[in-house]
């Protein structure tokens, strides 16, 4: 017999996200009888949405999650480095940040500076971020912007941009 392990975390956000997707037809009825559109209450469910799916994405780099952080991005996903390095897929994504999952040594913090969601279909988040391993006595500063898409089940990170700050 196989048996499908998957995290606890991860089930229950899935579960939290699946409910916000069961209040849709309650929260269009409530829009409706308020003089809101139904579209309207879609997106502010998206919006929930995109507050779990944002922070689930911060918050699986930070607590060395790789698991949760592969499950949150998209297969067709690109990350472009402060360095100009690129890489594009989920694999080589995965494979550029594999130390940062391993040694388990930085630490990871950011401040949002600026949010765009349009409705379910794309959001942008713009951070000021710090990554540090003080073992070496490194520290980073950067602005690092991500964008979502909204794939019909939840949303996904697809592009990632550092640039650092002095």
């Amino acid at each position: 017999m196989t048996t499908l392990r998957i995290p606890f975390r991860r089930l229950a956000l899935s579960a939290f996200a699946a409910g916000l997707i069961g209040l849709a037809p309650a929260a269009s009825a409530a829009d409706a009888a308020q003089g809101l559109g139904i579209g309207e209450g879609l997106a502010r469910i998206c919006a929930r949405q995109f507050e779990i799916a944002q922070r689930t994405d911060m918050e699986s780099f930070r607590d060395y999650d790789a698991e949760t952080f592969r499950a949150i991005h998209d297969e067709r996903s690109v990350t472009v480095f402060d360095s100009g390095g690129v890489r594009i897929g989920l694999d080589a994504v995965m494979a550029a940040l594999a130390s940062h999952f391993a040694n388990r040594e930085a630490k990871w913090s950011w401040t949002e500076r600026y949010r765009v969601v349009d409705g379910c279909r794309s959001a942008y988040i713009l951070y000021e971020t710090v990554y540090e391993i003080p073992r070496i006595g490194y520290r980073q500063r950067a602005l690092t912007g991500v964008t979502y898409s909204h794939n019909g089940r939840g949303w996904v990170a697809i592009a990632d941009q550092g640039t650092k700050l002095p």
